[in-house]
């Protein structure tokens, strides 16, 4: 590990005297970094200045009271200083700004500690994680973000970690592993501090786990408590919070046979953590069945308690309290892990203690805290999976042809996997009394896989559709960014109807901030940050930011001074995994910028040069290329994209010098020369012909990308 420490208690006003009666020096702590706790926190309102948690305050609206900066006076906003990072990956962290100091995350799971007026460094922090544990990663080698309390700053790693590091310094405190290293869970999610215990879950299920969320107290590292989402494979108890429910409920929901027993079943808490202090309980959402076929997973109808819910539990032993599963019986990866919003809201003229959510599966809930039932469920988006809910039940009305696993058919979701709504935060605005969901529509498609056969360490998912090949050309490609949309929906939630709606050029957009100056923010996957008027959606002010920004947003006072800051750094599932938006260039390492009225910064000139495409001389029969075509789409298509339809944020592999060098492929994918930067080897899972055929499944497709960057119209 490494730690860089540039003068944090000076930053933060350490004074030291002195005493003329001797040579003793005395310190006096004026203000300790990082000193926030229970109070500060259920106080956020009376500290605007300060963004002291993921979502600025336990509710996690993502709104800033802030007004200084406002809708009649945002096109003086201007760069007031930015931070460049060290690595070119999807940067989704929302920065922590306290007392003057901001701390954030970067991919890696790298920290920073920064002057929030200057952007001057205090310290970094680099965890070391393997290169090769970015295989295990869904969706890039993000992080959301860092936690702080007590003068200490808490990250998950990707490689499973939760490490306690001090505010002034940067050193580690404590360190533990929260999950068997030996399977495949990744961290990307922000911890959360709540009486004095820290919580995180994990992510990894596309691969095969068992879902959970654990308490660990903030001072020393030791396990408070853990409730597990989904059944003990061994069918014993596991001396866990959870227990008594699943031997009360949960377990019968499963089938006794079926996928889960050797996977794991899913339902990792990979983001949504929240604390209602007004009920004082945690609330979870959890996520998409492992693999995501139910069929497979449990062999029978049953719910798979507790896939796609949200869960109540008690702070102090994680004990259970209430649940409510969104999507039974989840076959589509419908997650409930996205940001969960609090709020007081008059319903039917009554006030009520309500949960916000929109999830992936295209219906905006809001459920009543005390009880978990759902005041009202509605689609916020064209939904094609279900026909609402009964309201009496609070169930699905589902559709025949959506159950691909009992249907045998290959069906096309929207929304689907990629979300209605994915990770990226919305916003609730009180001034305003919307919510801000940054949505989209990305076609998916759903078939039975009937052959499966768990493979560790690879995908598995009992999907077999081949409506997800890919486009084969650039005819194909604009026919699947026609059927993708992006949207903001300014939704009402008492009246469960959209106020208004800005429909984007396409899917990939960022987190959402709303603040009191009637404005809201939002970033582009092509770089640019954009301010809109919060009531009715008029676009007001752009930045160029050079590269794609899909973080969620703060905003923090110092001095008299609004700021306004964002992580850049285009990546991420949908950037990884999306052939919409296909780069020929080499992009520059992500950014943290910061906006004030007046400032005066200016990002360097970036002439971001061309990676062409790199065809070999060599040609191979039709059939080779066609094998390769099925072993590419298996084992490459998600990172470096489908049909090689790359974003760029992995390299293109049609651009890639190793390409034309045979030797230096079978380097590669034989003997893992690049396994540090996150390229495994695949020579477990392959033999050499089969690397070679996807050789020559990739060198077809670079000639007709250069056939098409000459302006021809085939390949020669």
């Amino acid at each position: 590990m490494r730690v860089m420490a540039l003068g944090l208690m000076a930053a933060m006003g350490w004074l030291t005297a002195c005493q003329q009666a001797g040579t003793t020096e005395v310190t006096t702590e004026t203000t300790k970094p990082a000193a926030v706790d229970a109070r500060r926190l259920a106080n956020a309102d009376a500290e605007p200045q300060n963004w002291m948690s993921n979502g600025r305050g336990y509710d996690e609206d993502h709104f800033s009271p802030l007004d200084q900066i406002n809708a009649e006076n945002v096109g003086k906003l201007s760069l007031a200083w930015s931070y460049d990072l060290d690595t070119d990956r999807g940067q989704e962290a929302t920065p922590i700004i306290v007392d003057g100091v901001m701390y954030t995350s970067s991919a890696w799971s790298k920290v920073y500690a920064l002057d929030a007026a200057t952007g001057k460094l205090l310290w970094s922090y680099d965890p070391e994680v393997a290169g090769k544990k970015a295989y295990d990663g869904c969706c890039d080698v993000v992080n959301r973000g860092v936690a702080v309390w007590h003068g200490k700053v808490y990250v998950g790693a990707f490689d499973g970690r939760l490490i306690a590091l001090d505010a002034a310094t940067g050193k580690p405190v404590w360190s533990v592993m929260t999950v068997d290293p030996k399977k495949p869970y990744t961290i990307t999610g922000a911890p959360r501090v709540v009486k004095g215990k820290v919580l995180i879950g994990n992510g990894g299920a596309e691969l095969g786990v068992r879902g959970y969320v654990t308490a660990y107290d903030a001072e020393t590292g030791a396990l408070a408590w853990r409730f597990y989402t989904a059944p003990n494979p061994d069918g014993k108890a596991d001396g866990a919070a959870s227990d008594p429910i699943f031997a009360k409920v949960a377990d019968k929901t499963w089938g006794p046979n079926g996928a889960w027993k050797q996977i794991g079943g899913g339902g990792t808490v990979w983001d949504a953590i929240v604390y209602d202090q007004d009920l004082d309980q945690i609330l979870i959402g959890t996520g998409n069945g492992s693999p995501w076929n139910r069929r497979i997973r449990s062999g029978d109808k049953g719910d798979n308690l507790f896939l796609s819910s949200i869960v109540a539990l008690d702070p102090e032993t994680g004990a259970y309290r209430w649940h409510y599963q969104e999507t039974p019986g989840e076959s589509w990866d419908f997650t409930a892990t996205q940001p969960i919003i609090l709020a007081d809201i008059a319903i039917d003229g009554s006030p009520r203690k309500v949960l916000l959510h929109a999830p992936k599966n295209g219906y905006f809930y809001v459920i009543d805290r005390k009880t978990g039932t759902p005041i009202s469920v509605k689609n916020f988006v064209p939904v094609n999976w279900a026909d609402g809910y009964d309201t009496k039940t609070w169930r699905p009305i589902e559709r025949p042809e959506a159950r691909y696993e009992e249907n045998g058919g290959d069906w096309e979701a929207s929304p689907s996997a990629f979300g209605a709504h994915n990770w990226h935060p919305m916003a609730y605005s009180p001034k305003t009394g919307l919510v801000y969901i940054p949505a989209q529509l990305v076609p998916f498609g759903y078939a039975d896989d009937k052959t499966f056969k768990f493979t560790p360490g690879r995908w598995n998912l009992g999907n077999a559709s081949a409506r997800n090949i890919g486009p084969r050309d650039a005819a194909g490609l604009k026919a699947v960014k026609a059927a993708s949309k992006g949207r903001i929906i300014a939704w009402d939630p008492k009246t469960q109807t959209p106020r208004f709606t800005i429909e984007h050029d396409g899917p990939g957009y960022g987190g959402i901030l709303a603040t009191a100056g009637n404005l809201i923010f939002q970033g582009a996957p092509d770089g640019r940050f954009i301010a809109y008027r919060a009531d009715n959606g008029e676009k007001l002010w752009s930045f160029d930011g050079q590269s794609g920004i899909i973080a969620g947003a703060a905003s923090f006072a110092i001095k008299g001074d609004q700021y306004v800051a964002v992580m850049a750094g285009l990546g991420g599932s949908y950037a990884l995994s999306s052939p919409l938006a296909p780069d020929p260039h080499k992009r520059p390492n992500g950014r943290v910028l910061v906006f004030k009225l007046g400032g005066t910064a200016k990002l360097p000139a970036y002439q971001r040069p061309v990676m062409p495409a790199a065809p070999p001389a060599e040609n191979w029969p039709a059939a080779t290329v066609m094998q390769g075509e099925i072993l590419y789409g298996g084992n490459c298509g998600f990172c470096h994209g489908p049909s090689t339809f790359s974003s760029g944020v992995i390299p293109d592999l049609r651009r890639s010098p190793a390409l034309a060098d045979k030797a230096m492929w079978n380097a590669i994918l034989v003997d893992g020369l690049l396994e540090e930067r996150g390229m495994i080897r695949f020579s477990q899972w392959l033999k050499p012909a089969e690397m070679e055929a996807i050789r020559a499944y990739v060198s077809a497709q670079a000639r007709v990308l250069a056939a098409e960057e000459k302006g021809a119209t085939k390949a020669p």
